[in-house]
């Protein structure tokens, strides 16, 4: 059976409008402020910046603020533009619980990768990881930084 999607949900201590905030920094690999300056809608095309993995281009397949992103990358495919066969799909979805944001974050398409299972499987782990580790962080940083105010 192939391996397809990963799912992450987390609840932070945190009004949804800062966690949005953290998830779109984070989704684009621009501080806050700079997200102003690009043209984030629906099919846009946007080169993302991460500084431990480098440069991808992200394709934005829809964009509600406070509520949903969803995007497509080619993490298996460093450099190219997202396309059928080479990227996978993020989806954040945020809901309002009280004074808390519940994010849920589903990562798919993996067994649909145009390459062998050896990197379709690399792929996998890689993000497996990886999204563990970017939920903690933005976690932290959200009821960190409210915390401070």
């Amino acid at each position: 059976m192939a391996i397809d999607q990963i799912e992450r949900e987390v609840v932070i201590e945190a009004p949804v409008d800062r966690v949005w905030s953290l998830v779109t920094e984070f989704a684009f690999g621009l501080p806050g402020g700079e997200l102003a300056k690009h043209d984030l809608r629906e099919g846009a095309v946007f080169v993302a910046q991460y500084p431990e993995v480098g440069r991808f281009p992200l394709r934005i397949e829809k964009i509600e603020p406070a509520r949903a992103l969803s995007y497509r990358w080619a993490s298996a495919f460093p450099g190219e533009e997202p396309r059928a066969g080479n990227s996978t799909l993020i989806e954040f979805t945020l809901t309002r619980t009280g004074k808390s944001t519940r994010l849920h974050v589903v990562e798919s398409g993996f067994a649909s990768l145009d390459a062998p299972d050896a990197i379709r499987n690399k792929a996998f782990d890689d993000n497996t990881s990886g999204w563990r580790k970017e939920l903690d962080t933005l976690k932290q940083r959200a009821e960190t930084q409210l915390s401070r105010r």
